[in-house]
């Protein structure tokens, strides 16, 4: 492996201090509730409202706020979404009278959970598209209350109107105009005007994340995410414009954002760096985006396209890009274990999956590719056993279980066990 361009050592979030700040913050809106979230609104966002449920009126005057063909490429976005997870909910079915030996029945139902919040970020960017990503499969699964929450505008006292629009397409029940920590720890534990939920799913900044950390377990979550990245494997076919495009496209996202190369092209490679920094001259959100590309831009020359894999599954990226020959693409889909969400071909734009082709967004980062996939309609759903035994079968399991309890050393197991084996 050559390396073409290195990048900083990324830390990981959830230092100290951070821990130390978010831990008050949560405390205080256990203890005081309301008051809590008025006076953080009023102090981080310059809010002054008092009411944290959004209105029916305000939502109307979202709409009224947007164009029509903003309010139909929502619905245009919402419906491949909506499109995929019922497809991923139709996949999975319930499991009726299994029976592993005569007169065991065992099974297993898939559950809705009965509520949940969808934390859609508002800080620097709008980031609507999260609403549609989060709403939409909650919907889907059958989650009976489906709340969000946004942070305002700053200044103001309104989210903002294509965020608010986008929460309404996607049938979400409940929107609440509360950002932040603070806004984990509500709908954790409850205030006044804020119901707890079962599940709070959804992106945001450090102390968001810190927060849904620390409420885990009062709570359940999807995953705790960190900055953005994007892996591109390319090889001497590859396009370097459109991979310098898709690399600046995870490098606005913010300063910690990361953009990784591996091709087995050293000209490539070079080509590709030159790219960047030429789209760079004309791009709207060029200092966010070249700091972040400065920082932790990588480009590696990889020995082979296996090699290349190697590298992908031990990084566990958020996305993944494969814009290799279709003949090696074949093999390599097959050898790639650990990511987000899949992009495969040059055609394949990553932000295609970040707004409207059906995929879920919300993907994880840090490697946490390892263990877990990204948010879609199965976050929502719990898969729950059950059994049932005939009196002839209860005979017959009772000895087993006995003797297995007994060498635990728990003796009420064996006993209960043992109370059927009695009974005739």
């Amino acid at each position: 492996m050559k390396v073409l361009k290195a990048a900083k050592m990324r830390m990981e979030a959830g230092d100290a201090s951070l821990r130390d700040t978010v831990a008050v913050l949560i405390d205080r809106v256990r203890k005081e509730g309301d008051e809590a979230l008025k006076e953080f609104g009023r102090r981080f966002d310059g809010c002054e409202r008092e009411t944290f449920r959004v209105s029916p009126a305000e939502i109307q005057e979202a709409y009224d706020a947007l164009t029509p063909e903003e309010i139909a490429d929502l619905r245009a976005a919402a419906a491949n979404i909506e499109a995929f997870a019922k497809a991923q909910k139709g996949s999975l079915c319930e499991l009726k009278d299994f029976s592993p030996a005569p007169g065991i029945f065992l099974g297993h139902r898939i559950i809705p959970v009965d509520s949940c919040c969808c934390y859609v970020p508002g800080g620097g960017y709008p980031l609507y598209s999260t609403a549609l990503m989060l709403g939409i499969p909650a919907k889907a699964a059958g989650v009976k209350r489906v709340a969000a929450c946004s942070p305002v505008m700053k200044g103001t006292d309104r989210i903002h109107p294509k965020t608010l629009v986008a929460m309404d397409i996607a049938g979400v029940d409940e929107i609440y105009a509360v950002g932040g920590a603070q806004a984990v720890a509500a709908f954790s534990y409850g205030t006044e005007q804020i119901e707890p939920v079962c599940l709070i799913v959804g992106p945001g900044n450090a102390y968001v994340t810190e927060a849904k950390r620390q409420c885990y377990g009062k709570v359940g979550i999807d995953f705790v995410a960190g900055p953005s990245e994007v892996l591109v494997i390319a090889d001497k076919g590859a396009d370097p414009e459109i991979i310098a495009a898709d690399l600046l496209a995870q490098s606005e996202h913010d300063l910690l954002a990361k953009g990784i190369v591996l091709t087995t092209d050293e000209t490539l490679g070079n080509r590709i760096a030159e790219a960047v920094e030429e789209q760079l001259k004309t791009l709207e959100t060029a200092e966010k985006a070249a700091k972040s590309w400065e920082d932790f831009g990588e480009i590696l020359v990889m020995d082979t396209l296996k090699e290349a894999a190697a590298y992908a599954n031990a990084y566990a990226p958020e996305h993944l890009e494969l814009n290799v020959e279709e003949s090696d693409a074949a093999w390599m889909i097959e050898e790639l274990i650990n990511y987000g969400s899949l992009f495969i071909g040059e055609n394949t734009a990553e932000v295609f999956g970040d707004y409207a082709s059906g995929t879920n967004h919300t993907l994880p980062t840090l490697s946490a590719a390892k263990y877990t996939g990204g948010v879609w309609v199965g976050t929502f759903l719990k898969v729950c056993t059950n059994q049932r035994l005939t009196p002839a079968a209860a005979q017959n399991m009772a000895p087993l279980v006995s003797r297995l309890a007994r060498g635990e050393g728990l003796i009420a197991h064996a006993q209960a066990a043992e109370k059927r084996k009695e009974k005739k």
